[in-house]
């Protein structure tokens, strides 16, 4: 969707109350017409959500129905989608689960037409199960959401991010005009020092001091960077963001922009990211359009441009001097600091760089004030945090939690506990590149300070759940795996000492680890976190080291015994029947590849153990209520 045709250009503080006034948001129904919003984002459409718009057009258009259909970015239950709201006159917002295709008619049928909630498809639900509107639980206090605090993701789920009078509608731009109005780019810069908000990238530096170094920076030009390079396994939080509210990024952008006095930037984007790619694009024209990028915004005298880069999928690219170099059209390699982006950077000059989680913080920062951004989270760390929670857990998806909440809670108040109700064995935090916990830190809050002395970070984002059918010995290998490939290569620390840290942790878990290689692995990890050139080295041995704190009984059943308690690693398994449990059903025989499987029907089998590729076709295969087959 485009703008509306009055008015193209926002010259005024007044035009944007204009443009709010004359928008009715899509979440809130108009007293004379339905609203119906389908979750596209990646997550959606991956579920199928193309098509459950497809059909609800469809199926509103041969009824005749006077009804208003948006697309909506992603409100976070990835588990839940396709995802789709209905909110008729006058009636609450009703958010439907699972919503395919083939359900389209019924909800349609029922709900648009009929007036009635179809109860069983609907995510928020009456408490006994009835279709009655005045009894049904409120979105924010269904489990997954009840613990949440949306800051950044508040616009994610309720607006149509490429309709930009629905984010102005939402207060966008509010900031951006009260800033370059009303405020010096000093005053912009002390709200964000005294809000304490601090990157969301992983470092955690603080941001209105980092903009303050940039400020201070004599020379000119200077530029500003949104660093959208997600390339952590399993993290999204920054492509819902651009996809489901792109607006708050470019208006953080831009606020960062006026505030060191820069009047070019970059978003820095993953080529793999096309949805939020595309949707930037429109966003950055939509704003042009209506004056809020360009020359002298809102009659200010203020001058800002953003551009698009997109990165080709490298990793390292999310270390800043990498991203720069990347974007001068070199190779993507850090470079060694001092200088300081903020002194030297972009093409030697002074450079800001922040991720689009920090930068969609500021918008609200700014409207809201110091004080209120402080109100959430704790003292050292200020505000919210979006997570991404995936793995072992049943509500997989995207959070937005205040910082200092517990991991107890976001696994199993938010997450729901752990899939098929097995046993919690560990959370990774921090991307591949953060440790490994256990259940006695599950009370462990979720900050800054907290994480690091716990050995691991807090990184982007991404929180994997393990559980009990996990070789603690082999996840640290899997991340070394990412790691080892990632690195660019540039240092010796992280380019020879990854490898070897991942062929000494291949040795283990095949059964030809030594005594001594529980000390190498503690020297060798010490000493490409301290020698390595940037963040991926300094970090890389993370989940080594924290697999050596907390699990270390269990790299030494793989050195000591030769066995791998969880059952993973191949070469440390064997397969045997119970005779007490088989009932000689004969899947297990049926799933065996190489026919490693004795016995006849009626008669109790058997695991022949020189023909045995330890595969576990037949574990897998053994039906649960017999539990026949087992490893050791």
């Amino acid at each position: 969707m485009t703008p509306s045709s009055e008015a193209r250009q926002i010259q005024t503080p007044q035009d944007l109350l204009k443009v709010k006034e004359r928008t009715a948001l899509p979440a809130v129904a108009e007293s004379h017409r339905a609203h119906v919003l389908v979750g596209m984002n990646t997550c959606g459409i991956a579920s199928g959500a193309r098509e459950t718009m497809a059909a609800l057009e469809k199926e509103i258009s041969q009824r005749g129905l006077h009804t208003r259909i948006y697309q909506t970015g992603c409100v976070g239950a990835c588990f839940e989608e396709p995802l789709v709201d209905v909110a008729l006159p006058g009636q609450p917002r009703v958010t439907y689960r699972n919503l395919t295709a083939d359900k389209v008619a019924r909800v349609v049928e029922e709900h648009l037409v009929g007036g009635r909630v179809v109860a069983d498809l609907a995510l928020c639900q009456s408490p006994d199960g009835s279709a009655a509107l005045p009894v049904l639980t409120r979105y924010d206090e269904i489990p997954y959401n009840a613990k949440q605090q949306r800051i950044v993701l508040a616009n994610c789920g309720l607006i149509d991010p490429e309709n930009i009078d629905h984010y102005i509608a939402a207060d966008g731009y509010v900031a951006l005009a009260t800033a370059v109005t009303e405020m010096s780019p000093e005053e912009v810069i002390g709200v964000v020092v005294d809000s304490g908000l601090r990157g969301r990238g992983g470092a955690g530096f603080p941001t209105g001091i980092k903009w303050r170094f940039t400020r201070h920076a004599a020379r000119h030009p200077k530029y500003v960077i949104c660093n959208a390079d997600e390339g952590d396994p399993g993290a999204f939080m920054d492509r819902s963001v651009l996809e489901g509210d792109p607006h708050a990024v470019l208006e953080g952008l831009a606020l960062c922009g006026y505030a060191v006095g820069a009047e070019e930037s970059y978003i820095y984007v993953r080529a793999e990211y096309p949805v939020a790619v595309a949707r930037l694009e429109k966003a950055i024209d939509q704003a042009r359009g209506y004056g809020l990028l360009g020359r002298n915004i809102l009659g200010s005298g203020f001058n800002f441009e953003i551009k698009i880069k997109m990165g080709a999928g490298a990793f390292v690219c999310g270390e800043e001097t990498a991203l720069m170099a990347s974007i001068e059209g070199k190779r993507g390699m850090p470079r060694p600091r001092p200088p300081f982006p903020a002194g030297s950077g972009l093409w030697g000059q002074p450079t800001n760089i922040n991720n689009v989680e920090t930068l969609a913080n500021v918008p609200a920062i700014i409207r809201n004030g110091a004080p209120w951004y402080k109100s959430f989270g704790t003292k050292e760390s200020t505000g919210t945090k979006v997570f991404c929670i995936t793995g072992k857990v049943k509500n997989s998806g995207l959070i937005e939690v205040p910082m200092g909440i517990s991991l107890r809670e976001i696994i199993f108040d938010i997450g729901g506990g752990i899939l098929n109700d097995r046993a919690f064995k560990a959370v990774q935090t921090g991307g591949p590149s953060g440790g490994v916990l256990p259940e006695s830190l599950l009370g462990l809050p979720v900050d800054y300070q907290a994480l690091a002395q716990a050995g691991s970070i807090m990184g982007s984002g991404g929180v994997v759940i393990l559980d009990e059918t996990t070789c603690m010995v082999d996840v640290a290998r899997y991340f070394l795996t990412f790691t080892q490939t990632e690195s660019c290569g540039k240092c010796p620390p992280c380019r020879e000492g990854l490898q070897r840290l991942y062929a000494m942790l291949d040795r283990i878990c095949k059964g030809q680890g030594e005594a001594q290689d529980l000390d190498r692995l503690e020297v060798l990890s010490r000493t490409i976190t301290d020698s390595s050139l940037c963040g991926l080295g300094q970090t890389a041995p993370n989940p080594v080291l924290t697999v050596l704190r907390y699990f270390r009984d269990e790299i030494e059943a793989h050195v000591v015994d030769k066995r791998c308690p969880a059952g993973v690693c191949p070469e440390l398994v064997s397969y045997f029947i119970d005779p007490e449990r088989c009932t000689a059903c004969g899947l297990c025989k049926k799933a065996c590849p190489v026919d490693a499987i004795a016995g006849e029907k009626k008669v109790v089998h058997s695991v022949i153990q020189e023909k045995c590729i330890k595969c576990g076709a037949c574990f897998d295969a053994c039906p649960e209520k017999f539990s026949a087959v087992y490893r050791q």
